[in-house]
């Protein structure tokens, strides 16, 4: 089976307030859009953000949908550009969970939660490389 993810969907509350905190924060721009749902296209998949409620109605699960078990990362090319994507994020309506410092294995690192609680890692890691398409390669 090939290794690949096609979408990651999020569950949200407030999808305008969500929208605010991707498109300002990260300078993303919406692929498709309704009142439920959210796409992002990224390099290589799909980030959904989608009314939780219709994403537990879709999934047949209901009060089983949280933030925290998990953390998504946006790799960057510099270190000083954790720092500014960081508080880009936090303009758009971001909660700082941790300050961006270096880590014991080495790079720059910090973590904002979006409005709906999921955090994001905001890094920079000087043994990985990011082409012109946003694809990041470990070790490359």
């Amino acid at each position: 089976m090939q290794q690949q993810i096609a979408i990651i969907t999020l569950g949200i509350a407030d999808l305008a307030r969500s929208r605010r905190f991707y498109v300002d924060g990260f300078g993303w721009k919406p692929a498709f859009e309704n009142d439920e749902i959210i796409f992002y296209q990224m390099n290589g998949f799909v980030l959904g953000t989608f009314s939780k409620a219709a994403l537990e109605k879709d999934m047949n699960r209901t009060g089983l949908l949280s933030p925290g078990a998990f953390s998504l990362a946006h790799n960057v090319r510099s270190q000083e550009e954790v720092d500014d994507v960081m508080q880009s994020l936090l303009a758009a309506g971001g909660t700082l969970l941790r300050a961006a410092d270096a880590p014991p294995h080495g790079g720059f690192r910090g973590y904002v939660a979006d409005p709906d609680d999921h955090a994001w890692e905001v890094a920079w890691n000087p043994d990985w490389t990011i082409d012109e398409q946003g694809m990041v390669t470990i070790g490359a």
